[in-house]
């Protein structure tokens, strides 16, 4: 059976410097009807744990580890067993949300992880967060982007931890390089593809979104 992709949206707030927002975070189940990972686990484990309808859960792979994205993944790992993986880079802004609690396993650059006969390739992509990554699936002809890039451009990079030059160098060098009808699927908000957004990378370099 094909992996298939299952989409669930979650509430809850981000925490970062001393402010508190209100966020709806999009939450990616990859697999078939046996098997999945859970990409960000936000907010409310209880909802993902029933969107997964049974099936094992393999792996919760975290894009990054600002606490909207990661505050759920304690809960869900203990709920069902699964590890949760972490690019080492976003260490300290895991410890802020989790100080008690480590991830069980790193994600590198490189590295592949294989659900329901799919293959997720790791991409690191700093700028957002220092450990960002995003998730290519080729056979699904999707990346999982996190907050590295949105429909309409980068993630925000004005709070701690973030840098916009180094945001725009990710997406340039790894983002923009994939097939331009492969379909970005967003850690906020609605999803896009490459080819809508490469056009528009002078203009986020100009305006410094």
């Amino acid at each position: 059976m094909t992996a298939r992709i299952d989409h669930l949206v979650t509430s809850g707030t981000f925490a970062l410097d001393g402010g508190e927002w209100d966020v709806d975070n999009n939450v990616w189940i990859v697999g078939d009807d046996t098997e999945a990972v859970v990409i960000d686990a936000a907010h409310d484990a209880a909802a993902i744990e029933a969107a997964l309808g049974g099936r094992t859960l393999r792996a919760i792979i975290c894009t990054h580890a600002h606490n909207d994205h990661i505050d759920a993944a304690p809960a869900l790992a203990d709920a069902t067993g699964a590890p949760v993986l972490l690019h080492p880079d976003d260490l300290p802004l895991w410890r802020q949300t989790h100080p008690d609690r480590a991830p069980d396993g790193e994600l590198a650059d490189g590295q592949e992880l294989r659900i329901a006969g799919t293959t997720l390739k790791v991409l690191h992509t700093p700028g957002h967060a220092p450990g960002a990554v995003c998730l290519y699936a080729p056979e699904l002809s999707t990346v999982f982007t996190g907050d590295t890039l949105f429909q309409g451009g980068p993630g925000a990079t004005g709070r701690s931890f973030s840098h916009f030059p180094t945001i725009v160098a990710s997406i340039r060098d790894r983002l923009l390089a994939l097939e331009p009808d492969t379909a970005v699927r967003t850690g906020h908000g609605d999803s896009t593809t490459i080819g809508a957004e490469a056009p528009h990378l002078d203009e986020w370099i100009t305006r410094g979104h």
